[in-house]
């Protein structure tokens, strides 16, 4: 590895939204902290990053979010407890999320959007390409992607975003993705993107999803990048232009996930990441697939 593409340790994980879509759940609990069967879904994200190599990660959170930091700290009267019980299963589940990384926070005064979010990482990262996870996209750990996308940086230089193939009609929903073929089977150049494009304006069916490992110019450009879609600075439009410009931050390459990904960011999609991941859990999933099936077989039934 030459010192132009250092190692990537730092990841910054945008957690300042109020999660309206889940009202009245999120009124005064950070959506991020939402179980996912068992697990609030902030922690699947910082797990993925530590299995990464990403031990330094960056929280850019928000009013209300306290609870996040509590999460990630000891809980000592909680701990002595289950000690004094005997019950070192629950005690090693409770200290399994303090123990993952060394994680900083930071606050998002102003609700300007995901690019302003990175934005407020930079003195935390200086001069390092780091990544940037969203905690919507869960990732299954049995599908590195954010693994692929740091080796794919750190050879290549530059910035590499996750991209996944979409229905044509649902890539409106998504920012989407101009792309090039390359050598690698699962890695395409980058030469443009647009954030959320009419079909007919779509260069691609490449969904751009909630992974990037970034190049630290990206703050430079996100400085000058002007409010765009929705009157919100836009991760897309600073990508953008390091895609237009290679000069500027190196090139914009993407990675093809065709993994498993589970939507938390829609209500219907969370409770279906919650279906699939506990149909999958060895301690739930028997029973809970008996259940499943024999009330879906009650459902069909004509009434």
């Amino acid at each position: 590895m030459s010192e132009a593409n250092p190692r990537i340790s730092k990841a910054v994980i945008p957690a300042a939204g109020l999660g309206t879509r889940f009202l009245p759940a999120t009124k005064a609990t950070p959506k991020e902290m939402l179980p996912v069967v068992d697990k609030p879904a902030i922690q699947y994200v910082v797990e993925e990053a530590a299995a990464a190599g990403l031990d330094d990660v960056l929280m850019i959170t928000g009013r209300n979010k306290r609870p996040l930091e509590d999460h990630f700290d000891r809980n000592h009267e909680l701990e002595s407890a289950l000690q004094r019980k005997g019950d070192g299963h629950r005690l090693a589940k409770v200290q399994e999320s303090s123990d993952l990384a060394t994680i900083h926070y930071v606050r998002q005064g102003d609700p300007k959007g995901l690019g302003h979010a990175v934005l407020c990482a930079a003195p935390h990262v200086g001069d390092e390409p780091f990544a940037v996870l969203l905690g919507d996209d869960l990732i299954d750990p049995r599908d590195p992607l954010l693994r692929r996308m740091v080796e794919v940086q750190e050879r290549s230089g530059g910035s590499v975003i996750a991209l996944m193939e979409v229905a044509p009609e649902q890539i409106h929903l998504y920012g989407c993705a101009a792309v090039e073929a390359t050598e690698d089977g699962d890695v395409v150049k980058i030469t443009g993107m647009i954030e959320k494009p009419d079909p007919a304006d779509a260069p691609s069916n490449y969904a751009i999803i909630g992974r990037y490992v970034l190049a630290p110019q990206i703050f430079d450009v996100l400085r000058q990048t002007e409010p765009g879609r929705g009157g919100e600075i836009q991760l897309t439009d600073a990508l953008q232009q390091l895609a237009a410009d290679e000069k500027v931050g190196g090139p914009v390459h993407g990675v093809v996930f065709k993994g498993r990904r589970y939507d938390t960011g829609d209500r219907g999609d969370y409770l279906r990441a919650i279906v699939r991941l506990a149909c999958e859990r060895e301690d739930l999933g028997p029973d809970f697939r008996t259940w499943l099936r024999s009330y879906v077989a009650e459902e069909m039934q004509p009434q």
